[in-house]
C-alpha cells in the first residue's frame, strides 16, 4: 500500500465533502453546522497540499515548501477561530465587549482573523499550483484553479483593513456574505475533486 497516495487521497476526499457541506449549511443558515466542517477543513487542505508538496520536482521545492508552510498557518488560524465558536462563544455567556471580538456574527476581532486565515490559504494554493508540472488535462486545470485562488488572498487580506465587512454588516442581514461565501465553495470544490482524481490515477 502506497500510504502517501492514500493519505492524500483522503484529504482530497475531506476537502471535498466539507466544502459541499459547508455550502449546504451556509444555505440552510445553520451556522453550527457550517462551524463544524470548518474544524475538518483544514486537516483535509493540509493532508491533500502535502501529497502534491511531496510529489513536485526539484526545481520547484521552493514553491512547494511556501504552500505546504502557508497551509499550516491557515490552519492554525481557521482551527483556532471554528474552534472558539464552538467552545467559548457556544457554551459561555459573553459580555458585550468580548462577543464584539470573539462572535463570528459581529464581524469583530475574530472574523478578521478568519479572513486572514483564508487569505494565507489562497496564497498557498497559488504556491503548490506553481509546483506542479501538469502532465495531462486534468492537472492542467488543477494547476490552474489553484494558482487562480490566489486572488482571494488580496480581498480577504486587504479589504477588512477598509472597514468595508463590518459596515455590510451593520446594514444588513449577512444574506450577501452568506451567498458570497457559496460563491467561493463553488469554485473551490473542483479543487477537491480534480485533487482526488489526480491523486487516484497516480
Amino acid at each position: 500500500m502506497d500510504l502517501n497516495k492514500l493519505i492524500s487521497k483522503v484529504g482530497s476526499a475531506i476537502v471535498t465533502v466539507t466544502v459541499f457541506l459547508f455550502a449546504l449549511f451556509l444555505i440552510i443558515d445553520f451556522s453550527m453546522g457550517s462551524f463544524f466542517v470548518c474544524l475538518i477543513l483544514p486537516v483535509g487542505f493540509i493532508m491533500m497540499t502535502a501529497g502534491l508538496h511531496n510529489e513536485c520536482e526539484d526545481d520547484r521545492k521552493v514553491a512547494a515548501n511556501i504552500g505546504l508552510i502557508l497551509a499550516a498557518v491557515y490552519s492554525t488560524f481557521i482551527m483556532f477561530v471554528y474552534f472558539t465558536q464552538l467552545t467559548t462563544v457556544k457554551n459561555e455567556q459573553l459580555s458585550e465587549q468580548a462577543a464584539k471580538l470573539l462572535d463570528m456574527g459581529k464581524v469583530g476581532l475574530i472574523f478578521n482573523f478568519d479572513l486572514l486565515g483564508y487569505g494565507l490559504m489562497a496564497l498557498s494554493t497559488f504556491f503548490t499550483g506553481l509546483s506542479m508540472k501538469p502532465k495531462n488535462k486534468t492537472d492542467k486545470w488543477l494547476k490552474a484553479l489553484l494558482m487562480i485562488h490566489g486572488v482571494f488572498y488580496f480581498s480577504c487580506t486587504f479589504m477588512p483593513i477598509t472597514g468595508m465587512f463590518a459596515r455590510m454588516s451593520s446594514g444588513g442581514n449577512g444574506i450577501g456574505g452568506r451567498l458570497a461565501l457559496v460563491v467561493w465553495c463553488v469554485y473551490f470544490l473542483p479543487i477537491g475533486i480534480l485533487s482526488f482524481i489526480h491523486f487516484r490515477e497516480k
